[in-house]
């Protein structure tokens, strides 16, 4: 047993596939992209919400189908103690939908919440994808109005702004109500039963289950047939073509630029009227950026999702985006200097300089204390390092300060050491 704990102890664990670290200026724009969500949220007046990161497998199941890939491939499901059906959380709606009816949160709706945090997949790892990966999400639930749909892409279209990603556009389609949408299920059955041995593999075993999801393929066998395939305006009812129209003029009146896309689906059975995608505009930075993840923010309204966990029949609409695809979008941020680096050139003046140090955080200003290694050495260190002022404090000369800039604000706390 010895020999077998000094051998594992030289072997350094490596990290889980499909896992990450994030570091530095990654790490800074990561943190970027959730600190411009979070303040754009609270703009709209979204609620926070703090969900849990493993639900019964059945909220998953229920929510997003036994059929879809994800729940028959991609889910982390695990057993517990009790013998449980858990599974690490996939998405958020599935759960926030559970909360929504075992908490009571019915009092509030029409409901504004949104989070952010991460997810799991158990899917092969590529660029922007991984098996843990992070996602900002905003959900309105109990509101049946076109309006909500508005807003929310509101908010999405200025999050991305503010990021400063411009080089995207909305890709908008409607899904029809429950009866336009199972008429126009049916068209697409039949179209595509009639050339079912020219479609691909996956093709081929959607076609009674989700046809929808035939028209965003990927696969050359299947292009061929998508342009001729019924289109969804041929079967929408009245109400429903209504609900589009108010919603694409309410998206004109935000200013807020969308294409049509009829290919565009949404495949699960509870999806109704709106669905939308952010999508990079062909040969830009962003698209160059993405590759084949072109999906940069996307989602819609699903109406029936509330009843196939056992609610009552409750209207919804919401959107997710990965953080980590929209931090590759970006780039790559530097940490903001410091408005103040403190040298102690003397070891004596240690408790000055944390007393000084503390006082100056206290008025909202960054610091950094360097304190450590060869005295002589420390000054150098803090230029090296960049902040708005620098205060020495050196045996000889008592205090020093140097700066670029004197307007700094630190200045002002520091006028009793100058």
């Amino acid at each position: 047993m010895a020999l077998i704990a000094r051998h594992m102890s030289k072997k350094t664990p490596q990290a889980i596939r499909g896992t990450q670290d994030i570091f530095g200026a990654d790490a800074e724009a990561f943190a970027f992209v959730v600190e411009t969500f979070e303040r754009v949220r609270r703009l709209y007046r979204f609620r926070r919400v703090e969900m849990p990161v493993f639900e019964k497998t059945e909220v998953f199941a229920r929510s997003l189908g036994e059929t879809t890939d994800v729940v028959s491939k991609e889910m982390y499901s695990f057993e517990d103690r009790g013998g449980e059906s858990l599974t690490l959380r996939p998405e958020f709606t599935a759960g926030i939908a559970r909360a929504f009816l075992t908490n009571g949160w019915q009092q509030y709706a029409p409901l504004k919440v949104a989070t952010h945090g991460p997810l799991f997949r158990y899917e092969r790892p590529q660029k922007g994808r991984y098996r843990q990966f992070h996602q900002i999400d905003a959900e309105v639930i109990g509101a049946a109005e076109p309006q909500a749909d508005v807003e929310l892409l509101a908010m999405a279209d200025q999050l991305l702004k503010d990021l400063g990603i411009n080089d995207v556009t909305l890709h908008l389609n409607t899904l029809g109500d429950g009866a336009s949408r199972e008429a126009w299920r049916a068209a697409l059955i039949d179209y595509f039963r009639q050339v079912e041995g020219q479609l691909s593999e996956e093709s081929q075993e959607r076609l009674e289950k989700n046809p929808l999801r035939i028209l965003d393929s990927k696969d050359p066998r299947d292009k061929p047939f998508l342009a001729d395939a019924p289109k969804i305006d041929a079967f929408l009812s009245e109400e429903a073509a209504a609900f589009f129209a108010a919603v694409t003029s309410g998206l004109d009146a935000a200013g807020v630029k969308w294409v049509r896309a009829e290919s565009l689906v949404r495949g699960l059975d509870y999806y109704r009227h709106t669905a939308f995608e952010f999508i990079p505009d062909e040969g830009s930075a962003s698209a160059a950026a993405l590759g084949s993840q072109s999906t940069v923010l996307g989602g819609g309204r699903y109406d029936g999702l509330m009843e196939s966990l056992g609610g009552a029949p409750t209207p919804a609409v919401g959107w997710a985006a990965g953080i980590e695809r929209l931090a590759m979008l970006v780039g790559a941020r530097e940490e903001q200097p410091a408005d103040l680096i403190i040298v102690v050139e003397d070891d004596a003046r240690v408790a000055e300089a944390i007393g000084l140090i503390g006082d100056v955080r206290k008025h909202g200003f960054t610091a950094e204390l360097i304190a450590s290694g060869s005295p002589r050495k420390r000054y150098d260190k803090a230029v090296k390092r960049g902040a708005e002022v620098i205060l020495s404090l050196r045996p000889e000369m008592g205090r020093g300060i140097a700066t670029d800039n004197p307007e700094a604000g630190v200045l002002g706390v520091l006028g009793a050491y100058r």
